[in-house]
C-alpha cells in the first residue's frame, strides 16, 4: 500500500486558499507517485484547527468541502483522507472525512475526545463512534490528534484494523509526545500509525514543525520519498501486521474482562 502524507502548511479559516494548496499537492504527487492509494491531510485542513466553528462549519448534505475533496479524487484517482468541520445541532463536530479515488464518500468520524484544555469542547460536540474504511486491502481506523492520548480507542481499532490514522495539528512545542505517542499506539497494537500534523503557525501563533510519520507494527519510524516540504509518500507492507501478531502474539494475554472492571 502507498500512502502520501501532505503537512499542509494551512492557510488561517482561509478555505479558498487551501483548495489550491491542495490542488497544487495533488498534481504533485500524481506526477511523480502515480500508482498511490491514499493522501493524507491535517485536522481541519482547509481552516486550520479554529475554534469559530459557527463561522465555519458546513452541513454534511452540502458541504463544499466533501465536494471538493469528492471532486479532486475522482480528478487524480487517488482516495483522500482529509478534515472538516460539520454542523451539529447548536455547536459542530470536528472530523476526518475519508473518500474514494472514484469521488465517493465513505465515511465521517467525528472526533471522540475534544481538547478540552484548549476549550475545543465548548465549540464542538465529541464523536462516540469508531469508524473504518478499506483501502488497498488495508481495513484503517480513524482518529484526530488529541484521540492519541486516549490508547481504548487503538485497542478497539486494533481487533480488525492493519492501518490506524491521526490527523492534527499539534505544536511544536508538545511534539516530543507526538512522537512518542505515535511509536506507542504502533508497538501496543502492532499496526502501522499514520499521523499527519500541519506546518507552519497557525492564526494564534502556535508554531507547527515538520512532524508526519509512519511506524511500523515493530516500533520503525518509516523512510518515506520527499516530494517537497510538504509531501512524503511512503510504502506500506501490510504483511508485515499479521507476521508480527504471529511472531508476538501479544493479544493473547490482554485481559479485557479486568480491564472494564478497573476502569
Amino acid at each position: 500500500m502507498k500512502i502520501a502524507l501532505v503537512s499542509l502548511n494551512q492557510s488561517w479559516e482561509n478555505k479558498a486558499e487551501n483548495k489550491q494548496k491542495v490542488a497544487d499537492t495533488l498534481a504533485l504527487i500524481k506526477e511523480h507517485c502515480a500508482d498511490t492509494d491514499l493522501v493524507v491531510y491535517p485536522e481541519m485542513t482547509l481552516t486550520g484547527f479554529t475554534m469559530e466553528s459557527q463561522k465555519i462549519k458546513e452541513e454534511e448534505h452540502s458541504s463544499e468541502t466533501i465536494t471538493f475533496f469528492k471532486e479532486q479524487a475522482k480528478k487524480y484517482n487517488i482516495s483522500i483522507a482529509f478534515g472538516v468541520v460539520l454542523a451539529k445541532e447548536d455547536k459542530a463536530t470536528n472530523n476526518l472525512v475519508v473518500v474514494s479515488n472514484q469521488g465517493v464518500l465513505l465515511t465521517t468520524y467525528a472526533k471522540i475526545h475534544p481538547f478540552s484544555y484548549a476549550n475545543e469542547n465548548n465549540y464542538y460536540q465529541a464523536g462516540n463512534e469508531l469508524k473504518k474504511v478499506t483501502i488497498a486491502g488495508a481495513t484503517i481506523g480513524l482518529t484526530i490528534c488529541y484521540d492519541l492520548r486516549f490508547p481504548e480507542l487503538y485497542q478497539a481499532y486494533s481487533k480488525d484494523c492493519s492501518v490506524i490514522l491521526n490527523i492534527a495539528n499539534w505544536p511544536e512545542r508538545r511534539v516530543p509526545h507526538w512522537w512518542a505517542l505515535i511509536k506507542a499506539r504502533a508497538i501496543e497494537n502492532q499496526v502501522f500509525m499514520v499521523g499527519v500534523n500541519r506546518i507552519g503557525i497557525d492564526g494564534n501563533g502556535l508554531q507547527y514543525v515538520s512532524s508526519s510519520h509512519i511506524v511500523s507494527p515493530y516500533g520503525q519510524t518509516l523512510k518515506g520519498e520527499n516530494l517537497s516540504e510538504e509531501i512524503a509518500v511512503y510504502n506500506l507492507n501490510l504483511e508485515e501486521v499479521a507476521q508480527y501478531r504471529a511472531e508476538f502474539p501479544v493479544k493473547n494475554d490482554r485481559k479485557i474482562t479486568l480491564y472494564k472492571d478497573i476502569l
